[in-house]
């Protein structure tokens, strides 16, 4: 049985223990990106926030990520040929762990 989740659901699914891995924005943009993904692959997704926890984190900007891997990529772009990668806000992104 597979019911559908609103943007508030899927907010409420963090449990307290994962609620900070994505500011609201964040959760905004990975719900979006996950909803266009059914609707492109014509496949319906399981909501299971512990996962999306350990596939997907979120960085406030480049210089972010790269302090928190030690590496220095100079634009998201060069992420997004390795990675997927969901911009939102002016310079904040989630990224698909690889």
């Amino acid at each position: 049985m597979i019911s559908t989740v609103s943007f508030t659901d899927f907010c409420d699914s963090f449990s307290d223990t994962y609620k900070n891995n994505f500011t609201w924005e964040g959760k905004r943009a990975l719900f979006d990106y996950l909803e266009e993904y059914e609707e492109s692959t014509d496949e319906q997704l399981y909501l299971d926030p512990v996962a999306l926890c350990c596939e997907f984190s979120e960085y406030e900007d480049l210089e972010d990520y790269n302090k928190q891997h030690g590496s220095e990529y100079e634009t998201i772009d060069e992420l997004e040929d390795e990675t997927t990668v969901i911009r939102f806000g002016s310079d904040s992104f989630i990224l698909a762990d690889f």
